[in-house]
């Protein structure tokens, strides 16, 4: 419905109470009372922005009213619809907050805030894990999941009419859906904005392939009317006889699933058999078992093309039996699910309004609502509930935490980061000159764990430098590790503890090594005598191998004197090459710095003698 509403409202000539009557018809579920709000609303919206144009030159309001038809389209409640009508009303001159309280409430006025404030972000992602961190912010940023509703909506409208803008920016604007709002779409489990977004970004990002895709579509869909109405008719026979009723579609892939395909197999959209796929609808699980049964005794499935998402849904909460079968010698996919899980892959976590009291008196179960990893089973139906989403927010972001800086860029944080990990993050110089730090404009202590959303400003001075107690405090690695390299190099007085327990513990190694040794040499010495210490040492070359490496200068170090087959340590000296120890001598263990100058070493042995050799 809203699309063919959307089309109307393209007419710049269309009038707006002819609007307002139009979206009635098109959606008459609304109570009188919610009527009369959305009517409030949008006669406020046009006295805003009465006379007032986009860039293109049609009236500003035809866009708030395709966005409000897009969410009341997908049975979003009263409250979501006129936020999507008001969405952008902060963006007008003289719209003051309070005005817009005193008239619609306070739940609309913070959807409404909440989604200018995501519009107002710059959003500029260069990687995937840049993309993800955006994505995850805009829920570290919002307390109502509506916000992000209304958004994708927006989105979505301005994908669906986007042809009027230039096409260096409509590229620019593909590039932001496909790598935040369709895979936040998904999150979401709302497929089919997720899908339009999809094939909508590929249209304007490559429309050669765009256009040969459809076209291929078209006409696999003509050749193949007579094969899927067979295959169609088969299942509702087979079904039938088994008592089963069933709705079958067809449908052809959408378009940036079939690129997404063609790239992954390098073959061209002609190439691929399984554009076309079917879906059948059924009322319970058990009815979903039996008709896969029904599909594989039709046909033979192909292997490892089965996949079952009710027993294992998906992470949005996506559920349905998937498999593929050979039909007439091509592959056939083929969907089979329930009403209420068709609903939940149409619109993920939107379907809940669909089933709200006086709509229907079925309500879906949310217990099973699979959103964001499948986050609990939750209790309460009210998804707009504040301790829901806190803890759904809690689940996706992790430990984590997005702030800004001052020039509105993301940056991501471990939770109970203060303002030094900022500062580091930002660049290792700021942080080592760090001295002060504000948050939204209010000085706060640099120690002082941030939160999300905050923009985050540094204040450094040319004299100050990193010291312990930062050192003690800071989260990310990068800070720890920058302020302990400079605490090594630049404080006399820093003790580093980490660096004197491993020291200790090496001590204790050689130490227990060094016993061993002693004990090793008194069995030998007891045992075999001095003519056997001789016959072992003759079986060296007196050399030295370094990691590896034969004819490496060396010295062998007069406080312990070690001959061959003495168990040795050896360390880089300036002016002597590898100096080597004994491994338990006391002076080498009480050098300083040994761990980082030390080397491998062993004794080279002798070449074992030919057999020839040996019987003479």
């Amino acid at each position: 419905m809203a699309e063919s509403f959307d089309i109307r409202t393209n007419n710049t000539e269309t009038d707006a109470d002819t609007l307002l009557a139009a979206f009635f018809c098109a959606f008459p579920r609304f109570s009188d009372a919610e009527r009369a709000l959305f009517s409030r609303a949008w006669a406020f919206l046009l006295s805003k922005t009465d006379g007032i144009t986009r860039s293109c030159g049609k009236p500003y309001f035809l866009h708030p009213m395709r966005v409000a038809a897009i969410l009341a389209d997908s049975g979003m409640d009263a409250d979501c619809t006129v936020c999507g009508l008001l969405h952008s009303i902060f963006e007008i001159d003289g719209v003051a907050r309070t005005e817009v309280e005193s008239q619609f409430g306070a739940v609309i006025t913070k959807i409404v805030g909440d989604t200018s404030k995501i519009t107002s972000l710059k959003i500029n992602s260069k990687t995937i894990q840049q993309a993800d961190s955006i994505r995850k912010m805009l829920f570290a940023m919002i307390d109502d999941v509506r916000v992000i509703l209304v958004k994708l909506a927006d989105r979505l409208d301005r994908m669906r009419n986007l042809k009027s803008i230039e096409e260096k920016k409509q590229r620019l604007v593909a590039a932001e859906v496909i790598d935040i709002w369709a895979p936040l779409a998904d999150r979401l489990g709302m497929q089919n904005v997720k899908s339009e977004l999809e094939d909508l970004s590929l249209k304007y990002a490559n429309p050669d392939v765009f256009q040969h895709i459809k076209a291929i579509v078209a006409q696999k869909k003509g050749e193949r009317a007579a094969y899927l109405e067979k295959a169609v008719n088969a299942i509702q026979e087979q079904a039938q006889k088994a008592g089963i009723s069933v709705q079958i579609s067809s449908r052809a892939k959408h378009f940036y699933s079939i690129y997404q395909k063609m790239r992954k197999r390098n073959k061209g959209a002609d190439e691929l058999y399984d554009l076309l796929a079917l879906r059948i609808i059924c009322t319970t699980n058990a009815e979903c078992y039996a008709l896969i049964g029904i599909v594989h005794g039709l046909w033979k499935p192909m292997d490892g093309r089965f996949k079952d998402y009710i027993a294992m849904p998906k992470a949005n909460g996506y559920q349905s039996l998937h498999t593929t079968v050979v039909c007439e010698g091509k592959p056939l996919e083929i969907q089979i699910r329930t009403a209420e899980m068709h609903s939940m892959a149409e619109h993920g976590v939107a379907s809940h309004w669909l089933y709200k009291k006086g709509m229907n008196h079925d309500k879906v179960d949310v217990n099973s609502l699979g959103i964001f990893n499948q986050l609990q089973n939750l209790k309460d139906e009210n998804l707009t509930d504040e301790g829901f989403f806190a803890r759904l927010k809690g689940e996706l972001l992790g430990d984590e935490i997005f702030v800004f800086t001052p020039r509105g860029d993301v940056v991501q944080l471990p939770a109970g980061s203060c303002a030094i990990d900022f500062a580091y993050h930002v660049h290792s110089a700021v942080g080592e000159k760090i001295v002060g730090a504000k948050a939204d404009g209010k000085i706060i202590p640099i120690t002082q764990p941030l939160s999300n959303t905050q923009i985050i400003e540094i204040l450094t001075n040319p004299q100050a430098h990193p010291t312990e107690n930062q050192l003690k405090i800071v989260r990310t690695s990068k800070a720890r590790q920058k302020i302990h390299s400079w605490l090594v190099a630049n404080d006399p007085t820093f003790v580093d503890k980490a660096a004197e327990a491993q020291r200790a513990a090496d001590i204790a190694q050689n130490n227990s090594r060094s016993r061993k040794i002693q004990e090793e040499k008194k069995r030998h010495s007891k045992g075999t005598g001095l003519d056997a210490r001789k016959a072992e040492m003759a079986a060296y070359t007196g050399k030295i191998i370094v990691d590896g490496t034969k004819n490496v200068a060396f010295t062998l170090a007069g406080c312990c004197r070690p001959a061959p087959a003495d168990a040795i340590l050896g360390y880089v000296s300036k002016k002597k090459g590898i100096m080597v120890h004994c491994a338990d001598c006391l002076t080498f263990q009480r050098m300083a710095n040994f761990e980082k100058r030390k080397v491998d070493v062993e004794w080279e042995k002798k070449p074992l003698p030919l057999k020839n050799e040996q019987k003479r």
